[in-house]
């Protein structure tokens, strides 16, 4: 599950949003907390009146490409929300984290997720229990199933397993997993609406398992899919894997981000700037921020260190607007997206997936 930074980098620093909590995020990761009302100052004080003028050029282009986006219609029906029944019950004995019963976000992380080789094994059980989840998941993906059918089987699964289902009342998120359809770039609410011959979905799944949590995400194509949609799930996946063959320690973390915008740009396809991947272990979400665009953000990957990358490529424009619910993500011109993740563990001589099932 995505960390969201709708973020304007400086190379110094950027702006970041996650649901309604802005912070500000240095180059070590360290991030501190920015209210609302100060955001314009804070743009202001780093936006130079050259600045301003690229941005508002920029935003005629993006209106003028979502208009004629919106007059190309590919005959797809636009998302709508549907009906959110309440969430599946934890029992008692199982461990939760904090925002289990608060539904309180914690703050970032600034530590990087490093493991002893006995908490290793506890992380390598919890990534292992998220891949067969996920399995579990993709395997009731067919037209007409509910994405609120596939959120109780995966909360079931994991109950049954002794884990938590981590996005459980994070930030009130009010399910156990996100089901993202079509041009829901991520985030989203499995409700009532029932999946349809064509569809594209990404079932992202984290598990809390005896401490520790596991974070893996895919896409399933519903049936017969159109050869756009199909090429968009490929190109997704070639990104995430040219990212993860070449996590090894010492690498820089900014290498990521160069070798997916490099396979987005070949396929024509723009990367989401305002969803990162994350360190995760311990805590849901910590340093590192990963970024899937081309970046020269500071730090390189240590052995022992665990963290996601989860490129999310749209087939238009990535800029997101997002639903009321202020979770769901969605394109602005209502083009496909789509989304590829695995946790990765960099070892000592290169790296290993821990979430292939």
């Amino acid at each position: 599950m995505g960390y969201c930074t709708i973020a304007r980098m400086n190379g110094t620093s950027c702006i970041s949003r996650h649901v309604s909590t802005w912070r500000i995020v240095t180059p070590t990761g360290r991030l501190s907390p920015v209210r609302v009302g100060q955001y314009s100052n804070v743009l202001k004080s780093e936006c130079s009146s050259r600045d301003v003028s690229a941005m508002a050029r920029k935003g005629l282009s993006e209106l003028l490409n979502m208009k004629k986006s919106a007059s190309e219609d590919d005959g797809r029906a636009q998302l709508k929300p549907g009906t959110v029944s309440p969430p599946g019950d934890v029992p008692a004995h199982i461990p939760k984290p904090s925002w289990a019963d608060t539904g309180k976000m914690p703050p970032w992380d600034p530590n990087p997720q490093i493991h002893t080789p006995e908490n290793l094994e506890k992380m390598r059980a919890s990534c292992k229990l998220a891949a067969e989840v996920l399995n579990l998941a993709g395997s009731l993906v067919k037209p007409g199933v509910t994405t609120e059918e596939i959120d109780r089987a995966v909360h079931e699964a994991c109950i049954n397993a002794g884990a938590y289902p981590s996005p459980l009342n994070y930030g009130n998120f009010p399910k156990s997993v996100c089901t993202s359809v079509n041009e829901c770039i991520c985030h989203g609410i499995p409700d009532s609406r029932k999946l349809q011959e064509g569809d594209i979905v990404n079932i992202d799944v984290t598990v809390y398992l005896n401490g520790y949590h596991g974070d893996t995400s895919r896409m399933f194509k519903v049936g017969k899919v159109s050869e756009g949609a199909s090429r968009l799930c490929t190109a997704t996946t070639e990104a995430l894997m040219s990212a993860i063959n070449l996590c090894a320690p010492g690498v820089r973390f900014a290498e990521i981000g160069k070798a997916i915008q490099k396979v987005a740009d070949s396929y024509g396809y723009t990367s989401s700037r305002s969803f990162v991947g994350h360190g995760v272990g311990t805590v849901f979400h910590a340093y590192p921020h990963i970024l899937h665009y081309r970046n020269n953000e500071p730090g390189v990957m240590q052995p022992g260190m665990t963290f996601t990358i989860e490129p999310m490529l749209c087939e238009k424009s990535a800029k997101e607007k997002f639903w009321k619910d202020n979770w769901t993500a969605v394109t602005a011109d209502g083009g496909l997206s789509a989304q590829q993740e695995h946790t990765i563990l960099i070892t000592e001589d290169g790296h290993e997936i821990l979430t292939l099932a």
